[in-house]
């Protein structure tokens, strides 16, 4: 029972994307550089799951796994995808890290990828391909190699290539296509029920930091700061699935 139990357990921890507090995060620089930094904590999932697990189960090795790294993807890859990227790609890779922070004794499983864009089209490119790195199993093969065994990745950001971009230096503009919004919830539809019935909320937030003051904002749910350089939108999945609009951003700056 034990053997079976924890890998189990340790599956439906990790496969559950909708089990987390998700925050979108913008930085953006004086010369057009943005830091953007999407960060899962799935702290409230390990704090239910482990309320299931008997002490015998609790003392086991794997339970006391402790995980606190930051992996570059490009140089992580194994040569077998390394090889077959394109440039575009290769830069994109070169860019991004991920970071997996992971103890399970105090309720910790974090999981961040964030990636420097140099100005406003390699933003754009970036958040338009960000779903290929897990499509092409690049994120994959850098978190099985290197970090937390089992972990797939995949899930985690697939849903973000429902949104279209219009991105300058002195805009940010998405609008989620309703159509692809709508096939990205008949695939995860089960795992967002699953995580609802065990009583698991999931907050969603947004936050842009501007470089200089922000002109004009569309989304009434958005707030600004009162330096007019801020903006963060809190929102929960459940809110997102009933009016996906919610999401929908068009900053001028």
């Amino acid at each position: 029972m034990k053997k079976l139990f924890f890998p189990v357990l340790f599956f439906v921890l990790l496969s559950l994307n909708s089990c987390v507090d998700i925050e979108e995060r913008y930085d953006f620089k004086p010369d057009g550089a943005c830091n953007v930094t999407y960060g899962f904590d799935m702290g409230k999932a390990v704090s239910v799951l482990m309320n299931l697990m008997t002490d015998s189960v609790r003392e086991t090795p794997q339970f006391a796994l402790v995980k606190d790294t930051t992996l570059n993807f490009y140089s992580a890859l194994p040569d077998s995808i390394s090889k077959g990227m394109n440039i575009d790609e290769m830069k994109m890779a070169q860019g991004s890290d991920l970071a997996i922070k992971m103890d399970l004794n105090k309720n910790i499983m974090k999981v961040s990828i964030r990636h420097e864009a140099k100005n406003a089209a390699d933003l754009k490119y970036y958040l338009q391909h960000l779903s290929s790195i897990s499509m092409n199993n690049q994120l994959n093969s850098v978190a099985k190699n290197n970090a937390v065994k089992n972990f797939d990745a995949q899930p985690l950001i697939t849903g973000q290539s429902y949104y279209t971009y219009d991105i300058t230096p002195h805009k940010f503009y998405r609008i989620i296509d309703k159509v692809k919004f709508n096939a990205f919830l008949k695939s995860a539809g089960s795992k967002f029920a699953m995580a609802k019935a065990m009583l698991i909320d999931m907050p969603y937030k947004v936050v842009l930091n501007f470089a200089k003051p922000v002109k004009k904002i569309n989304n009434p749910k958005a707030i600004l700061s009162a330096d007019r350089r801020k903006v963060t939108l809190t929102t929960s999945m459940d809110e997102v699935m009933k009016n996906p609009a919610l999401m929908n951003l068009k900053i001028d700056f």
